[in-house]
Protein backbone atom coordinates (compact mmCIF):
# COMPACT_ATOMS: atom_id res chain seq x y z
CA UNK A 1 0.00 0.00 0.00
CA UNK A 2 1.27 3.49 -0.91
CA UNK A 3 0.57 6.64 0.78
CA UNK A 4 -0.37 10.23 -0.15
CA UNK A 5 3.01 10.93 0.35
CA UNK A 6 3.88 8.44 -2.14
CA UNK A 7 6.17 6.42 0.55
CA UNK A 8 5.27 2.27 0.57
CA UNK A 9 3.64 1.96 3.41
CA UNK A 10 5.16 -1.45 4.00
CA UNK A 11 8.68 0.60 3.43
CA UNK A 12 7.39 3.35 5.92
CA UNK A 13 7.14 0.86 8.34
CA UNK A 14 10.57 -0.58 8.22
CA UNK A 15 12.11 2.84 7.82
CA UNK A 16 10.22 4.11 11.21
CA UNK A 17 11.47 0.63 13.11
CA UNK A 18 15.21 1.73 11.63
CA UNK A 19 14.93 5.10 13.13
CA UNK A 20 13.45 3.98 16.61
CA UNK A 21 15.85 4.65 19.27
CA UNK A 22 16.56 2.06 21.47
CA UNK A 23 18.59 2.21 25.32
CA UNK A 24 22.03 1.89 25.25
CA UNK A 25 22.82 -1.78 26.26
CA UNK A 26 24.92 -2.47 29.28
CA UNK A 27 26.20 0.52 31.09
CA UNK A 28 29.61 -0.76 32.47
CA UNK A 29 30.54 -1.04 28.63
CA UNK A 30 28.42 2.15 27.02
CA UNK A 31 28.70 5.34 28.95
CA UNK A 32 27.79 8.29 26.87
CA UNK A 33 25.66 10.90 27.82
CA UNK A 34 22.02 11.24 26.48
CA UNK A 35 23.35 13.35 23.39
CA UNK A 36 25.88 11.75 22.55
CA UNK A 37 23.93 7.91 22.72
CA UNK A 38 21.47 9.69 19.93
CA UNK A 39 24.07 10.19 17.83
CA UNK A 40 26.01 7.49 17.98
CA UNK A 41 22.48 5.60 17.49
CA UNK A 42 21.92 7.89 14.53
CA UNK A 43 25.00 7.21 12.92
CA UNK A 44 24.39 3.48 12.91
CA UNK A 45 20.90 3.62 11.81
CA UNK A 46 22.16 5.55 9.01
CA UNK A 47 24.81 3.39 8.20
CA UNK A 48 22.56 0.62 7.86
CA UNK A 49 20.21 2.39 5.70
CA UNK A 50 22.94 3.02 3.22
CA UNK A 51 23.46 -0.84 3.75
CA UNK A 52 19.98 -1.80 3.36
CA UNK A 53 19.66 0.28 0.06
CA UNK A 54 23.18 -0.82 -1.41
CA UNK A 55 23.44 -3.68 -4.08
CA UNK A 56 25.90 -6.44 -3.80
CA UNK A 57 27.83 -5.03 -6.93
CA UNK A 58 27.99 -1.68 -5.61
CA UNK A 59 29.40 -2.90 -1.97
CA UNK A 60 32.16 -5.39 -3.86
CA UNK A 61 33.42 -1.97 -6.08
CA UNK A 62 33.36 -0.19 -3.19
CA UNK A 63 35.30 -2.56 -1.26
CA UNK A 64 38.04 -3.49 -4.26
CA UNK A 65 38.50 -0.37 -6.07
CA UNK A 66 36.46 2.55 -4.24
CA UNK A 67 38.11 2.47 -0.98
CA UNK A 68 41.51 1.62 -1.88
CA UNK A 69 41.18 4.33 -4.64
CA UNK A 70 40.26 6.61 -1.57
CA UNK A 71 43.64 5.46 0.52
CA UNK A 72 46.17 6.01 -2.10
CA UNK A 73 44.60 9.64 -2.86
CA UNK A 74 44.64 10.82 0.60
CA UNK A 75 47.94 9.21 0.70
CA UNK A 76 49.33 11.16 -1.91
CA UNK A 77 47.63 14.31 -0.39
CA UNK A 78 49.68 13.69 3.08
CA UNK A 79 53.09 13.06 1.37
CA UNK A 80 53.31 15.89 -1.60
CA UNK A 81 51.07 18.13 1.20
CA UNK A 82 47.94 18.79 -0.53
CA UNK A 83 46.01 18.51 2.50
CA UNK A 84 47.93 21.56 4.40
CA UNK A 85 48.17 23.54 1.74
CA UNK A 86 44.09 23.49 1.31
CA UNK A 87 43.66 24.14 4.81
CA UNK A 88 45.73 27.23 4.23
CA UNK A 89 44.21 28.53 1.48
CA UNK A 90 40.84 28.64 3.29
CA UNK A 91 37.29 27.79 2.33
CA UNK A 92 37.31 28.85 -0.58
CA UNK A 93 37.19 26.79 -4.14
CA UNK A 94 40.62 25.52 -5.06
CA UNK A 95 41.64 24.93 -8.89
CA UNK A 96 43.39 21.77 -9.25
CA UNK A 97 45.84 23.31 -11.63
CA UNK A 98 46.39 26.10 -9.01
CA UNK A 99 47.32 23.40 -6.44
CA UNK A 100 49.49 20.90 -9.07
CA UNK A 101 51.78 24.42 -10.01
CA UNK A 102 52.25 24.91 -6.18
CA UNK A 103 53.10 21.23 -5.10
CA UNK A 104 54.30 20.04 -8.17
CA UNK A 105 52.76 17.29 -9.08
CA UNK A 106 51.27 16.34 -12.15
CA UNK A 107 48.06 18.13 -12.55
CA UNK A 108 46.52 15.23 -14.93
CA UNK A 109 47.29 12.78 -11.72
CA UNK A 110 45.99 14.96 -9.13
CA UNK A 111 43.40 15.47 -11.23
CA UNK A 112 42.34 12.33 -11.39
CA UNK A 113 42.74 11.53 -7.62
CA UNK A 114 40.90 14.78 -6.48
CA UNK A 115 37.80 13.34 -8.65
CA UNK A 116 37.24 10.11 -7.00
CA UNK A 117 37.95 12.03 -3.26
CA UNK A 118 35.29 14.13 -4.65
CA UNK A 119 32.52 11.70 -5.28
CA UNK A 120 33.45 9.46 -2.60
CA UNK A 121 32.58 12.92 -0.31
CA UNK A 122 36.20 13.61 0.86
CA UNK A 123 36.35 16.87 -0.81
CA UNK A 124 33.65 19.07 -2.72
CA UNK A 125 33.48 19.59 -5.97
CA UNK A 126 32.18 22.84 -6.94
CA UNK A 127 33.18 23.07 -10.93
CA UNK A 128 35.44 21.73 -13.60
CA UNK A 129 38.62 20.88 -12.13
CA UNK A 130 37.92 22.68 -8.98
CA UNK A 131 36.95 21.48 -5.15
CA UNK A 132 36.30 22.90 -1.86
CA UNK A 133 37.85 21.12 1.42
CA UNK A 134 35.79 19.20 3.89
CA UNK A 135 36.03 19.64 7.30
CA UNK A 136 37.72 15.75 6.93
CA UNK A 137 39.86 17.24 4.67
CA UNK A 138 41.36 20.19 6.58
CA UNK A 139 41.75 17.79 9.60
CA UNK A 140 44.21 15.71 7.78
CA UNK A 141 46.16 19.45 8.05
CA UNK A 142 46.80 18.19 11.48
CA UNK A 143 50.21 16.00 12.31
CA UNK A 144 47.74 13.98 14.50
CA UNK A 145 45.32 12.44 12.10
CA UNK A 146 47.87 13.47 9.15
CA UNK A 147 50.72 11.34 10.32
CA UNK A 148 48.56 7.89 10.49
CA UNK A 149 47.70 7.42 6.98
CA UNK A 150 51.53 7.13 5.85
CA UNK A 151 52.93 5.57 9.42
CA UNK A 152 49.32 2.99 9.63
CA UNK A 153 49.07 1.71 6.08
CA UNK A 154 52.61 1.44 5.21
CA UNK A 155 53.05 -0.44 8.60
CA UNK A 156 50.57 -2.47 8.34
CA UNK A 157 48.73 -2.15 4.79
CA UNK A 158 49.84 -4.93 3.59
CA UNK A 159 48.87 -8.04 6.06
CA UNK A 160 44.74 -7.76 5.82
CA UNK A 161 45.39 -7.87 1.64
CA UNK A 162 47.53 -11.38 2.13
CA UNK A 163 45.67 -12.18 4.79
CA UNK A 164 43.68 -15.14 3.14
CA UNK A 165 47.11 -16.73 2.03
CA UNK A 166 48.73 -16.86 5.29
CA UNK A 167 45.54 -18.20 6.80
CA UNK A 168 45.30 -20.83 4.02
CA UNK A 169 48.70 -21.74 4.77
CA UNK A 170 48.20 -22.37 8.37
CA UNK A 171 44.38 -24.30 7.46
CA UNK A 172 42.98 -21.46 8.73
CA UNK A 173 44.05 -21.73 12.20
CA UNK A 174 43.15 -18.63 14.37
CA UNK A 175 47.04 -17.06 15.05
CA UNK A 176 47.82 -17.99 18.38
CA UNK A 177 52.06 -18.02 17.50
CA UNK A 178 53.28 -14.08 18.22
CA UNK A 179 56.85 -14.80 16.25
CA UNK A 180 54.61 -15.93 12.77
CA UNK A 181 52.13 -13.57 12.38
CA UNK A 182 50.32 -12.02 9.22
CA UNK A 183 52.06 -8.68 9.63
CA UNK A 184 55.58 -10.76 9.21
CA UNK A 185 54.11 -13.33 6.16
CA UNK A 186 53.06 -9.91 4.64
CA UNK A 187 56.62 -8.69 4.65
CA UNK A 188 59.00 -11.47 4.46
CA UNK A 189 60.36 -10.63 8.15
CA UNK A 190 60.71 -12.16 11.15
CA UNK A 191 61.14 -8.97 12.97
CA UNK A 192 58.26 -7.86 14.77
CA UNK A 193 56.42 -4.22 15.06
CA UNK A 194 56.42 -2.98 18.77
CA UNK A 195 59.94 -2.30 19.93
CA UNK A 196 60.40 1.02 18.17
CA UNK A 197 56.62 1.98 17.77
CA UNK A 198 55.01 5.03 19.54
CA UNK A 199 51.13 4.85 20.91
CA UNK A 200 48.11 6.50 19.00
CA UNK A 201 47.29 10.09 20.48
CA UNK A 202 43.81 11.73 20.62
CA UNK A 203 42.19 9.74 22.96
CA UNK A 204 40.49 11.72 26.35
CA UNK A 205 42.94 10.96 29.27
CA UNK A 206 41.99 7.53 31.44
CA UNK A 207 43.21 9.63 34.19
CA UNK A 208 41.00 12.35 33.77
CA UNK A 209 38.34 12.81 36.29
CA UNK A 210 35.96 11.45 34.33
CA UNK A 211 37.07 8.70 33.36
CA UNK A 212 39.09 6.95 36.63
CA UNK A 213 38.65 8.67 39.96
CA UNK A 214 42.74 8.53 40.57
CA UNK A 215 42.37 10.34 44.24
CA UNK A 216 40.24 7.88 45.90
CA UNK A 217 41.60 4.59 44.26
CA UNK A 218 45.54 5.47 43.85
CA UNK A 219 46.45 8.37 45.80
CA UNK A 220 44.18 7.89 48.99
CA UNK A 221 46.34 5.35 50.76
CA UNK A 222 49.22 5.26 49.22
CA UNK A 223 53.17 5.71 50.89
CA UNK A 224 54.19 9.39 51.12
CA UNK A 225 57.64 8.67 50.99
CA UNK A 226 59.67 10.38 48.18
CA UNK A 227 61.68 7.19 47.24
CA UNK A 228 58.48 4.39 47.27
CA UNK A 229 57.51 3.57 43.64
CA UNK A 230 53.42 5.27 43.53
CA UNK A 231 53.35 4.40 39.18
CA UNK A 232 55.03 2.16 37.09
CA UNK A 233 54.18 2.92 33.39
CA UNK A 234 55.23 -0.27 31.72
CA UNK A 235 55.99 -0.54 28.07
CA UNK A 236 55.35 2.83 27.78
CA UNK A 237 57.33 4.28 24.76
CA UNK A 238 58.50 7.83 24.95
CA UNK A 239 56.33 9.21 28.16
CA UNK A 240 52.90 10.26 26.31
CA UNK A 241 50.69 8.54 29.03
CA UNK A 242 53.18 9.23 32.23
CA UNK A 243 53.45 12.60 31.46
CA UNK A 244 49.99 13.13 30.37
CA UNK A 245 49.35 11.70 34.02
CA UNK A 246 52.29 13.79 35.67
CA UNK A 247 50.24 17.02 33.93
CA UNK A 248 46.75 16.30 35.38
CA UNK A 249 47.87 14.86 38.81
CA UNK A 250 51.44 17.09 39.63
CA UNK A 251 51.28 16.05 43.10
CA UNK A 252 51.13 12.78 43.41
CA UNK A 253 53.57 11.00 46.48
CA UNK A 254 56.36 9.18 45.46
CA UNK A 255 58.20 7.98 42.37
CA UNK A 256 56.95 7.94 38.33
CA UNK A 257 59.09 5.77 36.54
CA UNK A 258 58.54 5.06 32.61
CA UNK A 259 59.21 1.48 31.44
CA UNK A 260 60.39 0.40 27.75
CA UNK A 261 63.27 -1.09 26.09
CA UNK A 262 66.55 0.32 26.00
CA UNK A 263 66.75 0.97 22.49
CA UNK A 264 63.01 2.67 22.90
CA UNK A 265 63.95 5.17 26.13
CA UNK A 266 67.27 6.00 24.24
CA UNK A 267 64.92 7.71 22.07
CA UNK A 268 63.91 9.69 24.40
CA UNK A 269 64.88 13.78 23.90
CA UNK A 270 63.12 15.62 26.70
CA UNK A 271 61.12 13.93 29.88
CA UNK A 272 59.88 15.60 32.41
CA UNK A 273 62.52 15.63 35.49
CA UNK A 274 59.96 13.97 38.05
CA UNK A 275 59.54 11.06 35.92
CA UNK A 276 62.36 8.31 35.98
CA UNK A 277 63.40 6.54 32.78
CA UNK A 278 64.42 2.86 32.69
CA UNK A 279 64.91 0.26 30.42
CA UNK A 280 62.99 -3.34 30.69
CA UNK A 281 61.82 -5.75 28.71
CA UNK A 282 58.19 -6.63 30.32
CA UNK A 283 58.74 -10.26 29.96
CA UNK A 284 61.44 -10.24 32.40
CA UNK A 285 61.43 -9.82 35.99
CA UNK A 286 59.99 -6.84 37.05
CA UNK A 287 62.42 -4.54 38.92
CA UNK A 288 60.24 -2.35 40.66
CA UNK A 289 58.74 -4.04 43.46
CA UNK A 290 55.42 -2.53 45.72
CA UNK A 291 54.37 0.31 43.13
CA UNK A 292 51.03 1.41 43.98
CA UNK A 293 50.37 1.63 40.86
CA UNK A 294 51.30 -0.43 37.41
CA UNK A 295 50.05 0.57 33.95
CA UNK A 296 50.33 -0.94 30.60
CA UNK A 297 48.10 0.95 28.04
CA UNK A 298 48.05 -1.05 24.31
CA UNK A 299 50.33 -3.81 25.10
CA UNK A 300 48.50 -6.94 25.81
CA UNK A 301 46.16 -6.75 23.14
CA UNK A 302 49.30 -7.36 20.57
CA UNK A 303 50.13 -10.83 22.16
CA UNK A 304 48.25 -14.08 22.36
CA UNK A 305 47.24 -15.63 25.68
CA UNK A 306 50.24 -17.56 25.98
CA UNK A 307 52.96 -14.34 25.94
CA UNK A 308 50.55 -12.38 27.85
CA UNK A 309 50.15 -14.81 30.75
CA UNK A 310 54.04 -14.64 30.66
CA UNK A 311 53.99 -10.20 31.08
CA UNK A 312 51.38 -10.66 33.31
CA UNK A 313 53.49 -13.18 36.03
CA UNK A 314 55.88 -10.73 36.20
CA UNK A 315 54.10 -7.76 37.45
CA UNK A 316 52.09 -9.71 39.18
CA UNK A 317 55.48 -11.35 41.30
CA UNK A 318 56.23 -7.59 41.77
CA UNK A 319 52.74 -6.19 43.42
CA UNK A 320 52.16 -5.93 47.25
CA UNK A 321 48.82 -7.07 48.53
CA UNK A 322 45.97 -4.92 49.49
CA UNK A 323 47.74 -2.10 47.93
CA UNK A 324 48.85 -2.54 44.71
CA UNK A 325 46.80 -2.51 41.57
CA UNK A 326 47.48 -3.54 38.13
CA UNK A 327 45.86 -0.82 35.46
CA UNK A 328 45.01 -1.92 31.94
CA UNK A 329 44.46 0.76 28.99
CA UNK A 330 42.87 -1.57 26.78
CA UNK A 331 39.94 -2.09 24.12
CA UNK A 332 37.16 -4.13 26.00
CA UNK A 333 34.96 -5.61 23.01
CA UNK A 334 31.44 -5.95 24.24
CA UNK A 335 29.94 -9.42 23.54
CA UNK A 336 27.53 -8.10 20.92
CA UNK A 337 26.90 -5.08 19.41
CA UNK A 338 31.01 -4.27 18.79
CA UNK A 339 31.28 -0.88 17.78
CA UNK A 340 33.31 -1.23 14.57
CA UNK A 341 36.34 1.52 15.82
CA UNK A 342 37.02 -1.43 18.29
CA UNK A 343 36.56 -4.69 15.66
CA UNK A 344 38.53 -3.23 12.68
CA UNK A 345 41.57 -3.26 15.18
CA UNK A 346 40.64 -7.10 14.87
CA UNK A 347 42.96 -9.27 17.76
CA UNK A 348 40.79 -7.26 20.47
CA UNK A 349 39.27 -8.92 23.79
CA UNK A 350 35.68 -9.30 24.92
CA UNK A 351 35.07 -8.66 28.78
CA UNK A 352 34.73 -12.79 28.99
CA UNK A 353 38.17 -12.77 26.98
CA UNK A 354 39.75 -10.64 30.06
CA UNK A 355 37.88 -12.45 32.56
CA UNK A 356 39.89 -15.25 31.15
CA UNK A 357 43.08 -14.00 30.91
CA UNK A 358 43.07 -12.13 34.04
CA UNK A 359 41.62 -14.05 36.33
CA UNK A 360 41.64 -18.10 35.52
CA UNK A 361 44.98 -18.02 33.46
CA UNK A 362 47.00 -15.18 35.17
CA UNK A 363 45.05 -15.89 38.70
CA UNK A 364 44.61 -11.91 39.16
CA UNK A 365 41.29 -10.07 40.30
CA UNK A 366 39.08 -7.52 37.69
CA UNK A 367 37.70 -5.23 40.08
CA UNK A 368 36.38 -2.71 37.92
CA UNK A 369 36.54 -2.38 34.22
CA UNK A 370 35.48 1.85 33.92
CA UNK A 371 34.46 2.09 30.09
CA UNK A 372 34.30 5.97 28.91
CA UNK A 373 31.79 4.56 25.67
CA UNK A 374 31.42 2.55 22.48
CA UNK A 375 33.76 -0.11 24.02
CA UNK A 376 36.62 1.63 22.24
CA UNK A 377 38.52 1.93 25.11
CA UNK A 378 38.95 1.06 28.95
CA UNK A 379 40.45 0.97 32.04
CA UNK A 380 40.92 -2.56 33.07
CA UNK A 381 41.30 -2.46 37.31
CA UNK A 382 43.14 -5.20 38.56
CA UNK A 383 44.46 -6.67 41.85
CA UNK A 384 45.78 -9.58 43.93
CA UNK A 385 43.21 -12.15 44.89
Amino acid sequence: MTTSNGINETNGNKARLLWTFQSPPSPMIWMLSPSSWRKYHLFIKARAMVQALERPRETMIKHCWGQTGVLAGLNLGVDAGLWKLMAKNGDRPQKVSELAASLRVDPVLLSRLMRHLGAMGYIKETGLDEYQPTNFSKSISLPMIRDRYISMTSCTGAAPLRFHEYSRKRGYKNPSDAKDTALMYAYSTKKDMFPGSNRLAGRVPWSAPTSFPVKERLIDGADQSPEAPFFVDIGGSIGHDIMEFHSIHPNTPGKLILQDLPVVIGQIKQLDPAVTAMGHDFLTEQPVKGARAYYMHSCLHDWPDDVCAKILAQIKAAMRTGYSKLLINENVIPSTGAYWETSALDMERTEGDWHNLLETIAGLKIVKIWSGGKGVESLIEVELP
